[in-house]
């Protein structure tokens, strides 16, 4: 199954896409009102909405507003990929269009437009044209880093229920050569599963590190109640577990504390149990030494010899800031 029912994210502060649209809120000129900061030319938006805004949401921000100025454009790659839902990594650089009908790729300020051999198959929602889920997999797997590559197909799997067998397909029928390897190697691995951007990228620096391999999600009956581990080597009595970007709240000083007393009572039940359980967040599995000191530390030791020169891309992206 091909998911193109794409999830369009809505845009996450107000535009202003004329002076005259402005005008509502001030007399002066959008240009000269240092209460807006300027997404594109002609288009702003409430400095205080754009500074509040995590990276990845400004990029939304982003592309919400080129579409105000371009209705017709087809968005493809990290554009298509956060209208979608799927994870985009920190701030891209680039808006990134699709156009088959060109005959080569051209860059133009901030803005890449992307032709193929191939065709996208398009899908619309709410007015704005998205290359389809398959397809925006597909070409993100032979630009990003492997393991931020590796994300995209599990979310994929895992929100949109794109099946695996219908990616190998789609791409088997593409004649594009260039990150073929990374598709490849991506593809294998892809699996629901994981619930996190933060568990795929710990699952590839696991894998790089040389550790065996682990099981995800495995449900753990201890004094009458169910534990779900994100990573379990069973016969090493080893769970690993994968903190997310924004698990405890800061907005929500109760919730947060709470989460961390439920974390605590879960683990000592755990380890009662037997279990050694470690822990590491999303930095020190980009990193990759707070994730390796981590399992380390609970005693698990590599089966084989790794990839030291994988374990170098884990945190970089040189398509975003």
């Amino acid at each position: 199954m091909d998911a193109t029912n794409a999830a369009l994210r809505i845009c996450p502060a107000p535009l202003f896409a004329s002076a005259e649209e402005q005008s509502v809120v001030s007399a002066v000129h959008p240009s000269r009102d240092r209460t807006l900061i300027r997404v594109r030319a002609g288009v702003y938006t409430p400095r205080s909405a754009w500074e509040a805004l995590l990276p990845w949401d400004r990029y939304l921000l982003r592309v919400h507003a080129y579409r105000l100025i371009r209705p017709d454009a087809v968005f493809s790659h990290e554009s298509a990929a956060t209208l979608s839902g799927l994870p985009t990594f920190g701030h891209p650089h680039k808006i990134h269009l699709f156009d088959g009908r060109r005959t080569r790729s051209v860059s133009y300020g901030d803005v890449t437009v992307h032709t193929s051999a191939d065709g996208r198959r398009i899908h619309e929602d709410a007015g704005m044209r998205i290359t389809s889920v398959g397809d925006t997999v597909l070409d993100l797997l032979r630009v990003l880093p492997p393991a931020f590559g590796l994300a995209v197909v599990d979310a994929a799997m895992r929100d949109d229920h794109l099946d695996r067998d219908d990616l190998w397909d789609l791409a088997g029928r593409q004649r594009n050569a260039h990150g073929r390897r990374r598709v490849e190697w991506a593809l294998r691995r892809g699996t629901g599963l994981a619930e996190s951007v933060g568990e795929s990228v710990s699952r590839a620096v696991i894998e790089w590190c040389g550790y065996p391999t682990p099981e995800l999600q495995v449900e753990h009956l201890i004094e009458g109640r169910t534990f779900r581990s994100d990573f379990c080597w069973p016969e090493e009595r080893i769970i690993g577990e994968s903190d997310g970007w924004l698990k405890y709240s800061a907005t929500d000083p109760s919730a947060a504390a709470e989460a961390l007393r439920a974390e605590k009572r879960r683990e000592d039940a755990l380890r009662r149990a037997g279990w050694t359980v470690a822990r590491w967040d999303y930095k020190g599995a980009i990193g990759v030494d707070g994730l390796r000191a981590a399992l380390s530390a609970a005693g698990l030791s590599p089966a084989h010899r790794g990839a030291p020169a994988a374990l170098r891309t884990a945190g970089r992206n040189p398509r975003s800031t």
